[in-house]
């Protein structure tokens, strides 16, 4: 069973009488006590009696009973319990089972014999609970497999169902099909059911089919078939139509009703075919037909519709001198007609006098009005006072935008106050999720109105309410953003900012400045790691950076002596398209200097070089010297080279003496080859003082080479180091290398004039 709500045996009950409990037999009531260890045994349907009052005791029962009762021990009294409904359990059964076989069997055991009550009940049941097409198998398998033979009663309740929820196909079955087969015709009121369900899924033809099939049924039609297919077509346009199954309905002699000509119009006023309505308007007299106050509410709809609201005041008029009141359906649909037409003051008059007439303020008066009030803000105090009605009356606007127009309209005028009150009782309203557009108003008008705090606070809101996690929600414009993002970056809160920003980045949101502004607060507040992963943001997506923000978070790295990452940051800067402030670059290349970051500096001096900046040649030359001093040749006489290239001269006799004077002897000879190779302006006496520093260390043969290309540039040397060079050379045994400088020096020595202790040598 698929509920558990009987204890005792499943047929005994089924043919138990009303209040009588089927006594258990003795030899049973042992195995029911034992069998509950292995058998989850379902609570009673019929409470038991108590023990004294017990149809059947046994003479060991009686005793014990006595005892109990002597001892003070009465049993609990229960409270009878009301058994659920055959065709509710039935349809329990059926909502959460699968259909099979077994279910039902299980159907069958429970009610052997269908009854119609039964299967009314489960149809009726099935549609309240929305499963129409339970009500359908549960009908077949009744009628199928389980011997029910159905009832015109019961094929009136089911096409309606059918109908209703749109299983049409099915309904025209039944109706076509099934009746036929069990013999029964179907009535009038099945088939308007049906007819109207076709119009109401826009399939007219369908219900023109099944009207005009209806004597073919033998069904008599009156009024009630023409009043639905007449329906069916007008809500399609087809006004022609509709006026000829008007004139065959009066041919049939079928007397059209108050709501055959009410329906006519409201369709001709839905198609705007003015002159039609008003002269079934006119017929309605002549046929004996009195209109009430529905008809004239519907030609003044019509008229509204139309847009001629002289010809709708003018029927607004006259129903007091027709015998008819007013009601507050007449006033809406005027107070909407005006509103249309721009006319606000009279819509405002006419709630006025509702409210003076006691007529009932309804959720579509306000709807009606309120488009009125909050697109014009002279009317924005009326519109407040509506808004605090409605919230009053706790009447819910059909339309949820009039709260977002009329805060837009309250800012635009200056009443922030009042934008911020009609903002909180819009979140009073059940049924009433505040658009987030509403909140980015309200934002960019406090800060543009120097209320950031408050902003701040509308955006707390917004936050905590979740409102733009919403994948429907929609998308906020930049103006909304970008003022309270600055302002919290700006102010020590740019957690918040990013909270907020990554919302709007899940919505595709990508602003330039609301990422510079999140990575200028991050560095302020020395959150680098995080200015650093919106920057990471950026560069995936693409967005545009600012100069300033990367030169903030550069200098926010120099503060806390982080070189490494100041570095990465301008080089971050620089691939991004920003040409870095020379100030920049030597804060950069000292931090890394100081840090020992020599190779590092050096890569960002040649950056700077490359990018046409000779403004920090200081420090480009304690770089490159550094760069010798560390044995890092190659790339430090690159870097000369590099400097000479771009229009700038290091200080290359500085530069050798320093290296000399700290016993970098070969890093100062392979300099000054390169100087000599390039025809550098280094005097001569630097020269000399390398060449000694060469042979203090017993360098031979690169003092040798070195002394060559001087001679070959003209230069002069020192006629005693040359001495000690030949001789370092022949004790070297180098003796071929010692003759060449010992001729090289005899063939010059005659055509050259001796100054003191130097000597002139040709090249």
């Amino acid at each position: 069973m698929a509920r558990r709500h009987l204890r005792t045996p499943l047929l005994p009950l089924l043919f138990r009488t009303p209040h009588a409990p089927t006594p258990t037999p003795i030899h049973l009531r042992h195995a029911f006590c034992s069998s509950t260890a292995t058998v989850d045994t379902p609570a009673p349907a019929v409470d038991a009696a108590p023990p004294a009052a017990s149809a059947v005791e046994t003479p060991d029962e009686a005793p014990a009973a006595a005892a109990a009762t002597e001892a003070g021990d009465p049993a609990p009294a229960r409270a009878p319990r009301e058994e659920e409904p055959l065709h509710e359990t039935i349809l329990h059964m059926i909502r959460r089972r699968k259909w099979t076989t077994r279910m039902e069997n299980s159907v069958r055991l429970l009610c052997p014999a269908l009854s119609a009550p039964v299967v009314h009940g489960v149809i009726s049941a099935a549609a309240a609970a929305d499963r129409a097409d339970l009500a359908l198998q549960f009908f077949r398998f009744a009628y199928r497999r389980a011997g029910f033979r159905p009832e015109p009663a019961t094929f009136a309740l089911l096409v309606p169902v059918l109908a209703s929820k749109g299983m049409l196909n099915h309904a025209r079955c039944i109706l076509l099909e099934t009746m036929p087969s069990f013999s029964v015709a179907p009535d009038e009121a099945t088939v308007a059911a049906l007819v109207a369900a076709y119009g109401r899924a826009g399939i007219p033809q369908e219900a023109v089919k099944l009207f005009r099939l209806m004597p073919d049924l033998g069904i008599t039609r009156t009024a009630l078939s023409y009043n639905a297919v007449l329906k069916v077509i007008l809500c399609r346009g087809r006004e022609a139509m509709a006026r000829r199954i008007y004139n065959a309905m009066i041919a049939d002699g079928v007397a059209p009703t108050l709501s055959t000509y009410n329906t006519l119009i409201w369709g001709f006023g839905l198609c705007k075919k003015m002159e039609s309505a008003v002269r079934v308007f006119g017929d309605m007299k002549g046929h004996g037909v009195t209109p009430d106050v529905t008809t004239y509410n519907t030609l003044l709809n019509a008229w509204v519709r139309k847009g001629d609201l002289e010809s709708a005041r003018k029927v607004f008029d006259e129903m007091p001198g027709a015998g008819f009141e007013r009601n507050s359906i007449s006033y809406n649909v005027m107070i909407k007609g005006y509103v249309e037409a721009n006319k606000v003051e009279e819509a405002v008059g006419l709630f006025t006098e509702m409210g003076e007439k006691g007529l009932r303020l309804s959720e579509k008066t306000f709807a009606a009005l309120m488009p009125g009030l909050c697109d014009d803000e002279g009317k924005a105090a009326e519109a407040r006072k509506a808004v605090a009605e409605m919230a009053e009356r706790r009447l819910t606007p059909k339309d949820k935008s009039v709260f977002l127009r009329l805060v837009s309209t309250l800012c635009k005028a200056g009443d922030l106050d009042g934008a911020l009150e009609v903002h909180k009782k819009s979140g009073q309203f059940k049924h009433v999720l505040v658009d987030p557009r509403q909140y980015g108003v309200l934002m960019e008008s406090l800060c543009a109105g120097g209320k950031c705090d408050g902003a701040v606070q509308v955006l707390d809101e917004l936050l905590e309410k979740g409102t733009l996690l919403s994948p429907k929600s929609p998308v906020l414009e930049a103006p909304a953003y970008n003022p309270v993002i600055e302002y919290l970056c700006n102010n020590g809160n740019t957690n918040k900012a990013e909270t907020f920003f990554r919302q709007l980045m899940k919505k595709g949101v990508d602003d330039k400045s609301a990422f510079n502004s999140l990575i200028r607060g991050h560095a302020k507040e020395g959150a680098l790691e995080a200015a650093k992963e919106i920057l990471a943001i950026m560069t995936r997506r693409g967005v545009p950076t600012d100069p300033h923000s990367h030169a903030l978070l550069i200098d926010s790295f120099l503060k806390k002596n982080e070189s490494a990452d100041a570095k990465t940051a301008l080089d971050s800067m620089m691939e991004h398209g920003h040409l870095p402030r020379p100030a920049l670059f030597q804060s950069v290349m000292v931090a890394l200097f100081n840090d020992g970051r020599v190779q590092t500096a050096s890569r960002v001096m040649k950056s700077m070089i490359e990018k046409g900046i000779t403004e920090n040649m200081d420090m480009a030359n304690k770089i490159v010297e550094a760069l010798f001093m560390r044995g890092h040749v190659e790339e430090a006489i690159g870097r000369v080279n590099l400097i000479v290239e771009n229009g700038c001269m290091p200080d290359l006799d500085k530069l050798l003496a320093a290296l000399c004077e700290k016993d970098k002897v070969m890093e100062a000879q392979k300099l000054a080859d390169f100087a000599l190779d390039r025809d550098f302006e280094v005097s001569f006496s630097t020269y000399d003082r390398v060449l000694e520093a060469l042979y203090t260390e017993e360098k031979t043969l690169p003092a040798y080479s070195m002394l060559c290309k001087i001679k070959h540039k003209g230069g002069v040397v020192d006629q005693k180091g040359c001495d000690a060079l030949m001789d370092s050379l022949k004790a070297g045994g180098y003796s071929k290398q010692a003759d060449i400088l010992s001729r090289i020096l005899a063939e010059n020595g005659s055509s050259t004039s001796k100054r003191g202790k130097k000597s002139a040598m040709g090249a």
